[in-house]
Order: structure tokens, then C-alpha cells, then sequence
């Protein structure tokens, strides 16, 4: 026998005062759901999110909860008046003598229980919300980007957790390996329709694609019959005009149907300009440490950063990757060690704590008030990669509408704010990208593109991020802040960090044979007579290698269009001098592997 719904949505239909951001839902959470509820920014998940939970009432429709059911709602911002401490807020929903469920809970998400809520950052009291949540173990279980401020341990936990339990959820989220590891349902809010499809995340962009495509052969078949329809009015009604009157008012009616038709939102025309090239070296750290008190953040950390190079850091919260960065970068000095930035850097700065943007102010003022953006004596234009364009179609190609641009950005959703913040660092030309936690919030398909314009940027990018799935596709290196000062690199993305981890973690641990060494694996500097840094760039340089050679490829293969030089002469100017720069690259690369190679086999002889 079916179990009854645990959650139903009927003829749901809501609006602000403008287009409604839903007209006529329909909707139904089953026991044991594990649904992934996505869209794009500003579709309105949140807001159905809320629906559900019976945050905000629906001009229309009923939303019908069974008796006994209980639902629970982690926001994004939560109210944490009346509490003294992160803890008893956590447990205020418990039966005494249920606390530990949230000790338990802070220890996974790590946050600390006593910390008083008038202390608590935004991020320690989203985890709050979240332990919460879970403490409470209600049977459908809201989740609006629970892996926002949480390291990747602490995602690790929550996907743990999430799989273990009996309850239904819905997950509003924004990293692609939690959805594809939980998901076995998927929402999609699109254009105020919600559509529901019976696999998980792993299966959501071919079934987007192919509803988008059978959209676009209908909306081509209608056009070419009204086309045809048209045409016979035009040639032939005045000779049947009583006996045709039906095929005229059937013609009005596909007119009236096809402009009726919803236009789906575009991608952002998002664009990423680079400056003149740096120097070869942009980055040159030897021997760098840093304290707070007796905490200790780094110490005696090297590394070498090209032009070009992809570098990625990653580690728990509070291991110091954001301090990390700001060493690299020069905004604060190390305590010993030198950091030296090569010549003609012109750096762009995403700072995941939003300080780039007035929240009291429009998106207008965020725009035209910087004074690196102002078009002298036209309030109504900004300077986007050397040219002079109006503030809204500028704000346009980040797909806000023209009624936001006056708009307050507190009024905005989190992924609106950091298209916003996008908009802000790619107006002007740059050659170090500066990344701190990029991903939060936005949805797949700017996701996506912000991956492209990364693969695609000539200059060199520095970034921090939890995302696992964006960690693999960008990074070429990644530095791993490992605890008690240390920082490790890594060859690769975050799959491949985890591989290298773990095959030393076993090469130390192997048992000692008889007559064995001390160590089952002496480091590789030791054998070869490299220094650390030496060994470490030999092992890397190979995967560097390749992937220069796979950017050659894809040069090459845009440069062998025939008439491309003819057709956008711009385009292929920049395109062969990029294929010169990765040429000469891939080249200087391979002499320093043979060089090494050679040094350790002299040490080894």
C-alpha cells in the first residue's frame, strides 16, 4: 500500500507585485525523497523552498501537510535573537536531555556550541542552523545550500549523514559532487514551471538539454506554420474571406501562443579580458611563515608560481587559506621569508566575504560610484574593458533585469551578489585572477561558464574553494593547508590531491620487513639528491606538460578554420600569439624536466 505524501503542493500560483514566480504549481514530497531542487539564480528556489516549508503564504493554492509530519527548514539567514549561545539555540527545539544530538552535530559541522551568538560570524551561525536541523530529525528535511561555509571535511559529514538518514529532503545547493552523491529526484524551477524528473542530480543536464531542444523544434515548427498561415492570408482571403474566417481567428491564435512564450534566460555574457602577459615569474615565495599569537599558520613555505599556472588552495576552515593567499598576493607580509611578485601584475580580487559591494546602495551606485568604473561626466556609462558601456546593458549581460538595476543589493539572492561581484572585477583587464570561494551560490549553468573563462584566461589564477567538482576542472596545483603550519602541493585538482595523499599515508604506514629502512619510503629529494622543491617540480612538471599540450590542441584546432582570419581577424591575432606563448612554454618546461631528470640521475650514479 502507498504511503501518504509527506508533503503536498496544489495549484500553488505567487507573486511581488509583478510576473508571478509561480502560476499554477503542482507538487508532491514522498517518504524517503532525496530531491535536488535546482534552477537558475533568482528563479525563485528559495522562495518555493519557503513555500514548503510554510514560511510564506501562496496568493493561491493549499499546501496540505498530514498530521504528525514534521518538517524542518535550514535558511540561509537565521534569526538567533533570544539566545544566548550557538549551542542553546541549537537545542531549543529539543526534549531535555537530547543536547548531546547537537554536540554531536557541532562536532561534524565544527562549530562551537559556546560561542555567544553576538560573536558568531554568519558562517558559524548558518552551521548552528544547520546542527539544528539535524538534532531535530524531523521527517522532511529543507536544505537551502547547507555546504555554504562549510569545509570540505565538514561536507564530507554532512553527505555522510544526509545518506544515512530515513528522513525525505530537498537540497537547494550549488556543489554538484554533494547533489550527484545524494540525489536520487530532481525540482527544476524554470521560467515560474516546475518540472520533476525521477533520477538524481548525475542526470539533470541532458535532461535539461533535451526539453530545450524539443522547445526549440516545436517553437520552429510554429514558426514556420504561421509563416505559411500568413502568407495565405495575405494572397488569398479576399476571394474566401466568409469561408475562412476560422483558419484567420485559428492564425490570431498561434500569433497569441507564440507570443506567449516564455524566452528562456540566456547565459551571462560574461567575459574575461586579460591585460598585457606578466612577467614569467608572478610569484616567488621562499622560506614564508606566519603567526597569530601561538597560533601558528605557516611556516617555512616555498613555492614558485608561473605565468599561467592554475594553483588552487584547500584545507579546513581556520587553517589559514585565505591568510594564505593574502601572503601570495602582498596584502600582508609574512612574519620571516620574503614573498616577491614578478613585474606588470594587474590583479583582480573575488573576496568571498563581499566587501566589494554597499549593501545599502543599487546596483547602479555599485557600478557607476567606483572610481575605477566612472565614464568622466556620464553618470549613465562605465569603462568595461576599455570601452564606455550604458550601466544597464551592461548589468544586463549578468542577466539582471533592467527593474533591479535601482534595486538595492540587499535585495539580492546570494548568487545574484556574486554575479554582481563578477560584473565588478571583469570590467577591467587583468593577468592574476584572485579567487576566494567563487562558487558559493551560483547555479550550475554560471558555474559552467566561470569555469570556461578560467580554462580559457591567458593570465594566471590563484584560487580557494570547497568545491570539489570546480577544484578538478580548474586546478592544475593545489597547495593543501594540512594543520599545525603546514602547507603541502600538490599535482592536480582535488581528485588528484586525494590520490597523492593517500598513497604517502600508506607509504608511511607500510610495515618494516626485515632489514628494512626506518622509513618504508625515504622522500625523494633524499634518493636523488634534489632539494624538496626540485623533486616536488620533477613530479609535477609532466601533468604541466600535458596540459599545455592540450591547450595547444585546442589553439590549433580554432586556428585551422579557414576563414576565421578573414571573419574576425581580432580573434585570431590573440589566438596565434596565444599558441606562440604555449609553445614556448611547453618547450621551457620540457628542458626543465630534462634538466632535473639528468641532476638526479648524476646524484644516483
Amino acid at each position: 500500500m502507498a504511503r501518504a505524501p509527506l508533503l503536498q503542493l496544489t495549484e500553488i500560483s505567487l507573486s511581488f507585485g509583478g510576473d508571478p514566480v509561480f502560476d499554477g504549481l503542482d507538487l508532491v514530497i514522498h517518504p524517503g525523497d532525496r530531491v535536488a531542487l535546482v534552477g537558475r539564480n533568482g528563479s525563485g528556489k528559495s522562495t518555493l523552498m519557503k513555500v514548503m516549508a510554510g514560511l510564506v503564504e501562496p496568493d493561491r493554492g493549499a499546501r496540505v501537510l498530514p498530521a504528525g509530519v514534521t518538517v524542518g527548514y535550514m535558511e540561509q539567514h537565521p534569526d538567533l535573537t533570544g539566545f544566548a549561545t550557538l549551542g542553546e539555540f541549537a537545542a531549543s527545539g529539543l526534549a531535555p536531555g537530547e543536547e548531546y544530538r547537537v554536540a554531536r552535530a557541532a562536532e561534524g559541522l565544527k562549530f562551537e556550541p559556546d560561542r555567544p551568538c553576538t560573536s558568531a560570524s554568519g558562517g558559524e551561525r548558518r552551521r548552528a542552523a544547520l546542527a539544528k536541523l539535524i538534532a531535530e530529525a524531523p521527517e522532511l528535511m529543507l536544505l537551502d545550500e547547507p555546504t555554504n561555509h562549510l569545509d570540505i571535511e565538514a561536507i564530507a559529514w554532512l553527505e555522510a549523514e544526509l545518506k544515512g538518514t530515513r528522513a525525505g529532503f530537498v537540497i537547494i545547493s550549488h556543489d554538484r559532487a554533494f547533489l550527484r552523491a545524494l540525489t536520487r529526484a530532481t525540482l527544476w524551477i524554470d521560467r515560474g514551471q516546475v518540472r520533476r524528473q525521477e533520477e538524481g542530480f548525475a542526470g539533470f543536464e541532458a535532461w535539461r538539454d533535451k526539453i530545450w531542444e524539443e522547445e526549440d523544434t516545436a517553437r520552429h515548427k510554429l514558426d514556420r506554420k504561421i509563416k505559411a498561415e500568413a502568407r495565405w492570408a495575405v494572397e488569398g482571403i479576399s476571394a474566401r474571406r466568409k469561408r475562412n474566417q476560422g483558419r484567420v481567428r485559428a492564425l490570431e491564435a498561434m500569433r497569441d501562443d507564440r507570443a506567449a512564450q516564455i524566452r528562456r534566460q540566456g547565459s551571462a555574457a560574461m567575459a574575461l579580458e586579460t591585460a598585457p602577459k606578466s612577467g614569467k615569474r608572478v610569484i616567488e615565495a621562499t622560506g614564508i611563515s606566519k603567526a597569530y599569537g601561538e597560533t601558528v599558520i605557516l611556516r617555512d613555505f616555498s613555492v614558485l608560481i608561473n605565468r599561467g599556472d592554475r594553483v588552487a588552495l584547500v584545507g579546513p576552515n581556520g587553517a589559514g587559506k585565505t591568510t594564505l593567499l593574502k601572503l601570495l598576493t602582498g596584502e600582508i607580509a609574512p612574519d620571516t621569508g620574503s614573498v616577491k611578485l614578478g613585474t606588470g601584475l594587474e590583479m583582480a580580487v573575488f573576496d568571498q566575504n563581499r566587501t566589494a559591494l554597499d549593501e545599502t546602495a543599487s546596483l547602479w551606485e555599485n557600478l557607476a560610484g567606483d572610481k575605477d568604473m566612472r565614464v568622466s561626466g556620464k553618470a549613465d556609462q562605465i569603462m568595461v574593458r576599455g570601452q564606455p558601456k550604458h550601466v544597464v546593458g551592461y548589468l544586463k549581460d549578468f542577466l539582471f533585469d533592467e527593474s533591479q538595476a535601482r534595486a538595492p543589493v540587499s535585495a539580492l539572492s546570494g548568487g545574484e551578489k556574486a554575479r554582481l561581484i563578477l560584473a565588478k572585477i571583469m570590467a577591467k583587464p587583468s593577468n592574476l585572477l584572485v579567487l576566494d570561494e567563487p562558487t558559493n551560490d551560483l547555479d550550475v549553468e554560471t558555474l559552467d561558464l566561470l569555469q570556461e573563462l578560467i580554462s580559457d584566461y591567458d593570465g594566471t589564477v590563484l584560487l580557494v574553494s570547497h568545491d570539489r567538482d570546480f577544484l578538478d576542472r580548474v586546478a592544475a596545483t593545489t597547495i593543501a593547508m594540512e594543520g599545525d603550519g603546514r602547507a603541502t602541493i600538490y599535482a592536480g585538482g582535488w581528485s588528484d590531491y586525494l590520490a597523492q595523499r593517500g598513497e604517502a599515508q600508506r607509504s608511511e604506514q607500510a610495515p618494516r620487513g626485515k632489514g628494512a629502512p626506518a622509513k618504508a619510503d625515504a622522500p625523494k629529494a633524499a634518493k636523488t639528491g634534489l632539494s624538496f622543491t626540485e623533486a616536488h617540480r620533477l613530479e609535477t612538471l609532466p601533468g604541466e606538460i600535458d596540459r599545455i599540450g592540450a591547450e595547444i590542441a585546442k589553439l590549433e584546432a580554432f586556428l585551422s578554420d579557414p576563414d576565421l582570419f578573414a571573419r574576425e581577424p581580432a580573434k585570431f591575432a590573440k589566438a596565434s600569439e596565444a599558441l606562440v606563448e604555449r609553445q614556448e612554454k611547453r618547450a621551457a618546461a620540457e628542458e626543465e624536466w630534462l634538466a632535473l631528470m639528468e641532476k638526479a640521475e648524476s646524484a644516483s650514479a
